[in-house]
């Protein structure tokens, strides 16, 4: 598999980050990502949104988990184009940063519908090499590069992209370091568009669902408001945010029955329903 030259030392700083990277790196056969990237060779790193077809629970039984499997691919590509559909006018002279990029999938929608050059950083470096040659199957390899690189810092030059999305990986990072990066990339003016889960401020802390959640992922899941402190902070002004914690449930729903199920599942759904995790949209304008 195809990777960049960075070592690790450079990218890994902290014992923490090397603990995220060796459970990404670990993950490789994970079915959640593999299976449903099977579908159609687009691969992605995230959960899905929108209301699933029933009918894909009845039928014959034999054929009734390649049916789910099917539809909650459906679900995820319906969360990526939503993702991709807040980056504003975007042209092929544009470049876009997918940071915590994962297996790829997005960069490559993005490259498909905008014709631009797509940057991919992460420190897995087994996602790295199996997002490029993802990219090199897709024919896409002149323009859409992934890079063993840290999302906190990045490396590239400054004002140098158009711009920039996270999706479920925020939980990773401290938000005032990153979005202090993301407001030295991105050219005045450009956007950054966030898809998250948060836990609810409201509700006074982390619930028990939340925590489990934490557990499972190794990571930190930041509070509401802590996103919008940080973006402030930096320049990142919101225009736009959406509540997608209902439209998300069904796709928790929906993988419960499925044989990919690996039993978050109902911490997800308990969170989501008990109204002490959101699952958000932000998009906000680089000033």
């Amino acid at each position: 598999m195809t990777t960049t030259t960075s070592t690790g030392a450079n990218v890994l700083h902290t014992a923490y980050q090397k603990s995220v990277a060796a459970y990404w790196n670990s993950n490789q056969d994970d079915p959640v990502n593999l299976l449903l990237g099977h579908v159609d060779g687009l691969y992605h790193h995230h959960y899905g949104i929108g209301d699933y077809d029933p009918s894909v629970l009845e039928g014959p039984s034999d054929t009734r988990d390649d049916r789910i499997i099917k539809e909650m691919h459906r679900l995820e590509t319906m969360q990526a184009n939503l993702l991709l559909d807040q980056l504003g006018d975007i042209s092929p002279s544009h470049r876009l940063l997918d940071a915590g990029s994962g297996r790829g999938g997005t960069s490559i929608m993005a490259h498909q519908r905008f014709g631009c050059q797509v940057d991919g950083v992460t420190i897995s470096e087994y996602q790295v090499g199996f997002a490029n040659d993802q990219a090199e199957h897709w024919g896409v390899a002149n323009r859409v590069k992934f890079h063993f690189r840290n999302m906190l810092d990045a490396g590239f030059e400054d004002r140098s992209f158009r711009g920039i999305w996270t999706n479920e990986t925020t939980m990773y990072v401290d938000l005032f370091q990153l979005f202090t990066e993301f407001s030295r990339l991105l050219e005045y003016g450009g956007r950054y568009v966030c898809i998250t889960g948060c836990y609810n401020d409201v509700t006074g802390g982390r619930s028990k669902a939340v925590s489990r959640i934490d557990e499972h992922y190794i990571c930190n899941i930041h509070p509401r408001s802590e996103y919008f402190k940080a973006l402030a902070a930096n320049n990142l002004v919101p225009i736009n945010v959406i509540d997608l914690t209902a439209s998300t449930i069904p796709y928790w729903e929906l993988r419960a029955k499925s044989s990919v199920a690996t039993g978050i599942e109902e911490p997800f759904l308990t969170a989501y329903r008990e109204g002490s995790f959101h699952y958000l949209l932000i998009a906000a304008d680089r000033i």
